[in-house]
């Protein structure tokens, strides 16, 4: 068997998130589409390994997957099926033939969100499926201090809506925050993600700074005895899988 790895990229506007929904449900997915694709390519079904299931509305500047074929397609054939036939809104960046063991969900040593907000007077008519809009141009110097609070080892289950999950303990390597004139952006490495994570910490962050809340609430959203949490989620369409290192 051969393991394929690709890398993709999507804007996920119209697809419900990543992950191929169960019997009875919406399969209008970004997985689904590349399923369909392989099996019409091949007439193999297989099974595929992501390195971040994206949730509903989120986009991938390059998502990586792999899965096992039997197929003796070379790999320009196979990127090159893949273009012609996916929606034009699904594209494989690149494709390679990796060793056995390599896995995309389990071996990522780190995963890169980008998450961007839109600022000025008028929203934006076209840029609407991609940002998130701000009424209030935040204070960039007061978000940077306390996005520094959250780098390092933390237990986040209270920046997350996660249920059930084996650790709520991930670590944080970087957080940038740009600002241009219109558009602000947010960076975000870690090790793992827990489920809505990264939009949690993105709206706490933000909260703070157009002053809703301050840089000392990250400690107590952190703290075990208190009760406060991350602010809820700010909507999916700003953010963007952007990198994922193995």
């Amino acid at each position: 068997m051969r393991n394929i790895k690709l890398t993709l990229e999507y804007d996920a506007s119209r697809y419900h998130g990543w992950q191929r929904i169960g019997t009875g449900e919406s399969d209008n997915t970004i997985e689904n589409k590349i399923l369909n694709i392989i099996k019409e390519m091949t007439g193999e079904s297989v099974e595929i390994n992501c390195a971040s299931r994206t949730e509903t509305g989120v986009h991938a500047y390059a998502q990586v997957i792999n899965f096992k074929l039997k197929s003796d397609m070379k790999i320009y054939e196979i990127k090159n099926h893949f273009n012609r036939y996916l929606p034009m809104d699904i594209a494989v960046i690149d494709a390679k033939e990796m060793h056995e063991r390599f896995h995309a969900s389990l071996n990522p040593k780190s995963r890169t969100y980008l998450y961007r907000i839109a600022v000025g007077d008028v929203r934006s008519v076209f840029d609407r499926k991609y940002t998130y809009y701000s009424f209030k141009k935040p204070n960039i110097s007061i978000m940077r201090t306390a996005s520094k609070l959250l780098i390092g080892q933390h237990d986040f289950k209270d920046f997350s809506s996660v249920k059930k999950s084996k650790s709520t303990i991930k670590e944080i390597y970087q957080i940038e925050i740009n600002q241009t004139d219109k558009e602000v952006q947010i960076t975000i490495k870690a090790n793992d993600f827990l489920h809505n994570m990264a939009r949690m910490i993105v709206s706490t962050l933000l909260d703070i700074g157009i002053g809703v809340r301050e840089p000392e609430d990250i400690y107590k959203i952190f703290d075990k005895d208190s009760d406060m949490v991350g602010s809820f989620n700010v909507e999916a369409q700003g953010l963007f899988l952007k990198e994922v290192e193995y």
